[in-house]
Formats: C-alpha cells, structure tokens, sequence
C-alpha cells in the first residue's frame, strides 16, 4: 500500500508515537500504583530481574536516570530490602545490583499485574513493532551523534 508524502511527514509520526507513549504510560502507571510502584522502580527491578546483577550506569541508562536520580532511588530499594549492591568481583571498583529475594518476589507481582493489564497485540504484532522501534531507535541516535 503506497504512502502519501503527506502521510510521511515526522509530525504525523511523532505525533503516533507521543500518542502511543502517553497512552502505555498511563496504563502502567495504573498497574503500576495498585502494587505502589513508580515506573523508575519498575524499570530497575525489570533490568535486575534477570538475576545477573548489573552495574550502576547499566542500571541508570535502562532506568533512563541520571547518575544522582539513581543512587537515591537506589538507596530507597536497598533500605526497602528491595535491592543490595555487591561488588563486582571481575573489576573490584564497580559496584553490582541485585535483586535480593524479596525484591524478587516484589517483581513478580508488579510484572504480573502489568502483564494482566497489558494491552493484546499478539505475538506477530509485538515482535514487527519491537523490530521497528528499535530500528527507529538506532537511525536516531546514529543520527543524532552527527549532529
């Protein structure tokens, strides 16, 4: 199906896109609160969920954080009992993430109320608009680093 040059203008994009985000984000801020969870938290307890501990700027960059933001968010979820930092034992200066068991059982509730108020694009849908989004995600950065 052939597009219009007016309907490849980048308003009309940005403008589905602003969309999209604001429409998700209202909807997982929603789950999100009945577990009184923030979407950072959420964001952290996702990248930590994978069990393989992470570094503080990894964790920052997928909170979408900066570096003070985090440490205090960070220093929340520690006295919560949420999260504990370990030190990475390959490079002695850096300090690791970790989910601690009860962090674990905390995002598998969150993860599971997200999950059951989640909008059902099947699995096709899903996996075209990852492509695309990442696709989109990477020409603007490489785009944005020429600039």
């Amino acid at each position: 199906m052939p597009t219009s040059s007016a309907s490849r203008r980048p308003q009309d994009l940005m403008r589905l896109l602003t969309r999209a985000e604001r429409l998700a984000a209202r909807r997982l801020q929603a789950a999100l609160d009945e577990e009184g969870c923030s979407v950072e938290t959420w964001r952290v307890l996702a990248l930590l969920s994978d069990g393989a501990g992470h570094h503080m700027t990894a964790v920052a960059e997928a909170a979408f954080l900066p570096a003070p933001t985090l440490t205090k968010l960070v220093d929340r979820l520690v006295d919560q009992n949420l999260i504990h930092r370990r030190v990475d034992p390959l490079d002695r200066r850096r300090i690791l993430a970790h989910l601690t068991p009860r962090g674990l059982e905390y995002w598998r509730r969150v993860d599971r109320a997200v999950r059951a108020d989640w909008p059902g694009l099947d699995e096709g849908d899903t996996d075209v608009l990852r492509t695309l989004l990442e696709r989109l995600a990477a020409v603007l950065g490489e785009t944005a680093s020429r600039v």
